[in-house]
């Protein structure tokens, strides 16, 4: 129906309400006519028509949409309303001799409320109850009977979503909500009863609907939702939500980071406000998954410049295209650069041109296996490009130069957490006589940075699996991209010298588990999506260590940060591996990484 076909109808709805509300009155309160006039009656309904008009269009009665109607239409008729009849009041005082029909305007007051809410609020009753519902919608549990979760069940109810979500319960910790309602639909217990609630009243999708639990927490009802055979979605972060806007769109699937149980570090904001706001960085590796993060990250300290520098055009223009976007409107000068960290002349002339602050460099290759087989690009791309960026940030006094290293450095049995190791080496020896501040950042596998096995597995479960697994003992240490930037980030502000920093990651994790966990969440069984182990696979290590003992210092020095000790480097050897190493086929281009790494004793026990 057209806006104005359907302006037309409430208008004569309405016209038609009111001089019944005010005639049905008049005849209740003055039956036999002898106090209530003709003529005060017809400029009663008149003036009450006029003022409804008026009235209406003010609070937009008409503009409302009632098959959605709620709390806050209610209040729209009842001040439209109320104003009306006391404005009539007003009429008849004048008009009368001032006298007022009060008795009469009450019951006006009364019918003029019910009969105009009662029209509106009809259509959304009939549609509710009587129009047939969607005979596939899925019966739906929402864990938490809070705001949030309030939020989601009102929209599903009312129709407000075109999701196929029918809300049957809530389930929520609070004692005091059990047994209560929240839009008709009742708290049937806690969150230790969600397995026999499902089954009992046949769900077949679960709701978390509290933004503010916490990692452990949330990971307790995953485990709980796991057992059973509902999907489960989840709202996201309390941080991740503007205010007051919670929405079924805003509904995401369960993911492996929700699993891990680990609280994110906190970072000192005053400290990284002084280093980077109004200061010009250069992030390496801006197109890569840690190197983005970082430059998103940054953005909110809003620095003078912030230099995208990498070789990969698509992804330089990827990330170039999203903070512009996002941050368009701030004082922030995004500048993209293309430049290889093997090219010297470009990187130093990259540096000397726009003078930055700090520099993360997070330019790598950092895939085992593929480093495994081309060791040669591995020097290149992690030692020389390494040792280009560091070289140019000392040559031009660059303030603090940040590496993003791996726990695959710690000794390596591979290419490429050999030239980690060795890059870490590189910066060492510059901080011994550079007046920039060289440090490292070491953290284990990132989920979803590119390479990871999570998306390798999502791939796989996609597909109808086998999901393949190199070792039922592998393990790793994990974190997520967002928490391993703000550790590079936080290490700039800590650095004195020369450090390696390591963030404490806490347990590490079985990969086994880990697919397990995958496959749970994407709904389905490992009977139904099987797990192969394939083997371990060139240059891997069964367990990965974040600092070996000789390095390490026992104490945080900031919350869930330790410091490496800073050790006397041999910096000779390195540089003649970087001028000989094109001789030397595969197997001698590793031998002499371990020799370098380990020295000439250990070396062999550590090849692979």
């Amino acid at each position: 129906m057209s806006y104005r076909k359907r302006l037309t109808l409430l208008v004569l709805l309405d016209s038609l309400i009111v001089a019944s509300a005010i005639l049905i009155a008049s005849w209740v309160v003055y039956p036999t006519m002898a106090t209530w006039s003709n003529m005060t009656i017809v400029v009663s309904v008149i003036a009450l028509l006029s003022f409804h008009h008026l009235y209406a269009m003010i609070f937009k009665l008409y503009n409302k949409v009632w098959s959605y109607a709620s709390i806050n239409e209610l209040k729209a008729i009842i001040y439209a309303v109320t104003l009306s009849v006391v404005s009539t009041g007003l009429i008849q005082y004048l008009v009368n001799g001032f006298q007022i029909y009060r008795r009469a305007l009450i019951v006006t007051w009364l019918l003029y409320v019910t009969f105009i809410g009662g029209s509106r609020f009809i259509w959304r009753v009939y549609r509710d109850h009587y129009i047939s519902p969607n005979k596939d919608q899925k019966r739906t549990l929402i864990v938490g009977a809070g705001s949030a979760g309030a939020m989601i069940a009102r929209q599903l109810t009312s129709g407000q979503s075109d999701s196929d979500l029918r809300p049957i319960a809530f389930v929520d910790d609070d004692l005091y909500k059990l047994k209560m309602e929240i839009f008709n639909l009742p708290v049937v217990g806690t969150t230790k009863d969600i397995q026999e609630i499902v089954e009992t009243e046949r769900i077949d999708h679960i709701i978390i609907a509290i933004p503010s639990l916490r990692n452990g927490e949330l990971k307790e009802i995953i485990a709980r939702c796991s057992e059973t055979t509902a999907k489960v979605k989840i709202l996201p972060k309390i941080e991740d939500i503007a205010t007051g806007k919670v929405a079924v769109k805003a509904l995401r699937n369960i993911d492996v980071e929700d699993v891990l149980g680990r609280p994110s570090v906190e970072l000192d904001i005053n400290a990284i406000s002084t280093y980077i706001t109004g200061n010009t960085v250069m992030v390496t590796g801006a197109g890569g998954s840690i190197g983005s993060e970082i430059c998103r990250q940054l953005m909110r300290f809003s620095p003078k410049k912030i230099l995208l520098v990498g070789h990969g055009e698509y992804s330089i223009y990827q990330i170039d295209a999203e903070l512009k976007k996002v941050y368009g409107e701030t004082e922030t000068e995004i500048i993209p650069i293309i430049g290889d960290v093997q090219d010297r002349d470009r990187i130093f002339d990259i540096v000397n041109t726009y003078n930055p602050w700090i520099i993360y460099h997070a330019a790598a290759h950092k895939h085992v296996p593929l480093m495994e087989y081309n060791p040669h690009e591995a020097i290149k791309n992690n030692v020389i490009g390494t040792k280009n960026v560091a070289e140019a940030a000392d040559t031009f006094n660059i303030h603090t130069f940040v590496f993003v290293s791996t726990d695959k450095a710690v000794n390596p049995t591979n290419v490429m957490g050999a030239t980690k190791r060795i890059s870490e080496m590189i910066i060492q020896h510059l901080a011994t006589r550079s007046e920039t501040k060289f440090v490292a950042v070491r953290f284990g596998n990132v989920l979803g940075s590119r390479g990871s096995v999570i998306p390798l597995f999502k791939e796989q479960i996609a597909n109808g699996g086998p999901v393949t697994v190199t070792h039922p003992d592998m393990t790793r240490y994990f974190m997520t991209i967002p928490e391993a930037s703000r550790l590079v980030i936080q290490a700039g502000t800590l650095a004195r010298g020369g450090e390696i920093f390591v963030l404490d990651m806490g347990e590490p994790v079985k990969i086994v588990d880990l697919a397990k966990n995958l496959i749970k969440l994407s709904g389905y069984t490992t009977d139904e999506i099987e797990i192969k182990f394939s083997g371990i696979r060139p240059g891997e290590k069964m367990f990965e260590e974040l600092l070996n003992e000789a390095e390490i210092h026992p104490e945080e020095i900031f919350e869930k940060i330790y410091i490496g000790k800073t050790n006397q480097v041999d910096i000779n050897p390195i540089f003649q591996l970087i001028e000989q190493f094109e001789q030397y086929n595969n197997k001698q281009v590793k031998e002499e990484l371990m020799r370098i790494v380990y020295g000439e004793q250990r070396m062999k026990s550590h090849i692979s």
